[in-house]
């Protein structure tokens, strides 16, 4: 009887102690979201002043542009609370954990964005360190909760019928529901044409909406929003099908709307396509795809700049069987990442400057995120080759305070330093980063001469590597596989 009671007690203690913990997070949540519509209504007064309300005048001035960037990510952020806080969600805590994460990223995204563009006011700074402070206490919540979810995993994919379509489909044997060629054999002559015709069908579009683009160079900025879930991209092959731009910071725009190619929609599925952005070295910071969709997939792609490539921004990704062209920090972001078997060529910067292959870009402890590039290949690009041993190139530096990347088995060239990693400016994150190695080959991958940094680790067994992989990283087992596309769960 003794020992019935103290079990009870025991069950009892835990249920209070749960409902503390729901109540806690929910308070944290909704007091979030209230600072994120107090933020939207800032972002819209201050449009307004300048006569800016209409999203879709076209305009270069650069703080226009950097508070357009703001208005889409807020309502994205607006978008992932009121799902989180609402009664009738399900989610697991990594979920949590991803989407809270990302809700950081995008308010710390549209402060850089005004910082840089030279439009920051007193009270956005004041409401901006409130967010923050917030933003961070669910985090401590969740990650103190690691066991607890409200659910088990869900699948993006919302038909069995789509299981392994992303790496099974072929044009013989699959249809498209829009198919874009210039040439007008197929139902649209530009990619935005055939996103919009899917935008417009609401609550009536496919479970997995299959946009087919065949072999062309499309010279136009795409943009897949937060409401467009479970879209797949295919098509014809690397540098057969091409989406291209040249937007840049130095011609007035922002890092993140310099992107030629972006995606916020979860569940966004690519292949066989490349995405570039032709601005150049000499234009600095030129993205050509950006990234912020929750659980995607992207297979046999290619992304092609100089600075700022690939923007892997926030929540859970995965990039299989890739090609990765750049010179400076052009595998940036703060996403959660995992790149398998991908090629990483490190071009020709513009004289004098260094090449760093990552910056990642996590500014919280707390956070799940980080870079892995699991047996990857790091060599130069063909125009590189010749002028790699007089210009450095480092496997990344620290974006922020937290910054976290690691290389996994990875075939390193000899143009990689021998010190491995450099310095954003001075000392700043050499104690709070973690930068990893672990059982990487070729003439790059010797650690004798690496960095004697705090947060460096030669990592010295599976069981350390094991924590950044697909299964544990993203718990990518209960996603990747609905694409078919081939991946390794751990090390």
């Amino acid at each position: 009887m003794a020992t019935y009671a103290t079990a009870l007690l025991l069950l009892l203690s835990l249920v209070t102690t749960t409902t503390t913990f729901c109540l806690q997070e929910m308070e944290v949540l909704q007091m979030a979201q209230t600072q994120v519509s107090e933020a939207m209504s800032w972002v819209d007064n201050s449009m307004r002043l300048h006569g800016l309300e209409s999203m879709s005048i076209s305009s270069n001035i650069s703080s226009v542009l950097a508070l357009r960037d703001c208005a889409k990510l807020y309502e994205e952020s607006e978008f992932r609370l009121s799902h989180m806080v609402s009664k009738n969600s399900s989610y697991t805590n990594d979920d949590a954990l991803t989407w809270v994460s990302a809700v950081m990223t995008n308010h710390r995204t549209c402060l850089d964005g005004l910082k840089e563009k030279g439009y920051f006011q007193g009270h956005q700074f004041f409401l901006g360190r409130n967010m923050s402070r917030l933003l961070g206490q669910a985090l401590v919540l969740y990650s103190k909760n690691k066991v607890k979810g409200k659910a088990p995993p869900q699948r993006i994919t919302t038909s069995e019928e789509n299981d392994g379509l992303l790496e099974s489909w072929d044009l013989a044997n699959n249809n498209a529901h829009f198919t874009v060629a210039h040439d007008g054999s197929g139902t649209y002559r530009t990619i935005k044409e055939a996103v919009d015709a899917l935008s417009s069908m609401g609550h009536n579009r496919p479970g997995r909406a299959i946009i087919y683009v065949k072999a062309g160079v499309y010279n136009e900025k795409v943009e897949i929003g937060n409401k467009l879930h479970n879209v797949m991209f295919v098509g014809d092959g690397i540098d057969k099908t091409i989406v291209t731009g040249n937007r840049n910071v130095p011609h007035g725009y922002t890092t993140l709307n310099s992107a030629t190619f972006d995606v916020s929609g979860d569940g966004f599925w690519a292949r066989d396509m490349t995405f570039e952005n032709t601005a150049g070295p000499e234009n600095h910071q030129a993205v050509a795809l950006k990234v912020s969709s929750d659980l995607s997939v992207f297979y046999r792609c290619s992304f092609k700049a100089y600075q700022d490539t690939l923007y892997v921004h926030s929540n859970r990704q995965f990039y299989r069987d890739c090609h990765i062209y750049g010179t400076i920090d052009f595998i940036f972001g703060d996403a959660t990442v995992v790149l398998q078997n991908c090629d990483i060529f490190v071009r020709k910067p513009m004289s004098q400057q260094t090449n760093f292959i990552t910056a990642q870009g996590r500014d919280d402890p707390n956070k799940p995120t980080g870079i892995s590039i699991q047996s990857c290949r790091v060599r130069p690009s063909s125009e590189f080759s010749m002028f790699k041993d007089s210009i450095k190139t480092f496997l990344g530096r620290p974006w922020r305070k937290y910054s976290r990347t690691v290389y996994l088995k990875s075939d390193l060239d000899g143009l990689i330093h021998p010190k491995g990693w450099g310095e954003w400016e001075g000392n700043f994150a050499l104690s709070t980063l973690y930068y990893g190695e672990y059982m990487n080959t070729g003439n790059g991958a010797s650690t004798q001469n690496r960095v004697n940094w705090p947060g460096f680790h030669v990592l010295s067994s599976a069981n350390e590597a094991s924590h950044f992989t697909v299964s544990q990283f993203l718990q990518g087992e209960h996603w990747i596989q609905a694409s078919g596309v081939p991946f390794w769960s751990g090390i």
